[in-house]
């Protein structure tokens, strides 16, 4: 691996829990608990070889359809895991950051983020987001009538509508475009995850289960990445040139 052809902002879709716990004879809970051991050490392997960005897909618009009662531990996982990796965000430089439709998670949840968010936002190390209650085609509506109100006021010329306004509005605002989008546990698919920004990532697909997946196979998606050539619309000449 290159570390001088770091992505500077890697976003992963963390699937499988479910599965991992039913291959272990267990309830879905189970997965999400182990699930979370995984974040913590592709956070630690993320900082180690000095990824920029870090976002994960923690909690989906679409998850709110899921059992109450496994939305409900999931949510007390939130809680208890923000408490309890905040003194290592503090000790790794890590700032954390959140995105999504942040005001329909339970009132805990929202405080604790604030106060992680907030006591972390000087750090400079790494930036972790969390999407949390995140569906791209919500944000883009969001984002759309936003601008389309601000086109009626005057306060945006249409002509001047670009892409860099609507970057400017989405819940990505402060986050550099995907450069490797990761998926776990085999499906090949986006899930209305980061659809504007993933829009010249490289795409990384491995039949791993979330709670499987380890450093070293961070490492070897980074590895991956950085053994393709990314064009963006070019020709191969043309970059050699």
């Amino acid at each position: 691996m290159e570390f001088s052809n770091i992505p500077n902002h890697v976003a992963i879709i963390m699937d499988g829990n479910g599965r991992w716990a039913t291959e272990q004879g267990k309830p879905r809970i189970y997965g999400h608990k182990h699930g979370v051991d995984s974040v913590r050490s592709i956070v630690e392997a993320a900082r180690e070889i000095k990824v920029p960005h870090l976002t994960l897909y923690a909690f989906s618009t679409e998850n709110w359809e899921r059992p109450k009662e496994e939305v409900s531990v999931l949510m007390n996982l939130l809680v208890r895991s923000l408490r309890g990796e905040f003194r290592k965000m503090m000790q790794n430089d890590i700032q954390l950051n959140a995105i999504g439709n942040l005001g329909n998670l339970p009132k805990a949840v929202r405080e604790e983020l604030e106060y992680v968010t907030q006591k972390t936002k000087n750090n400079t190390g790494m930036v972790l987001t969390l999407a949390l209650s995140y569906g791209s085609r919500e944000e883009l509506v969001q984002t759309f009538r936003c601008l389309a109100e601000k086109v009626k006021r005057n306060t945006i010329s249409l002509e001047n509508l670009d892409e860099s306004v609507i970057n400017e509005h989405l819940y990505t605002r402060n986050l550099p475009d995907v450069d490797l989008l990761i998926r776990t546990s085999g499906e090949k698919r986006i899930s209305n995850f980061l659809l504007w920004q993933i829009a010249y990532a490289e795409l990384y697909f491995t039949d791993k289960l979330w709670p499987d997946f380890g450093k070293e196979d961070l490492h070897q998606a980074i590895l991956n990445y950085q053994q393709r050539e990314r064009r963006f619309g070019k020709t191969s000449q043309q970059l050699q040139s």
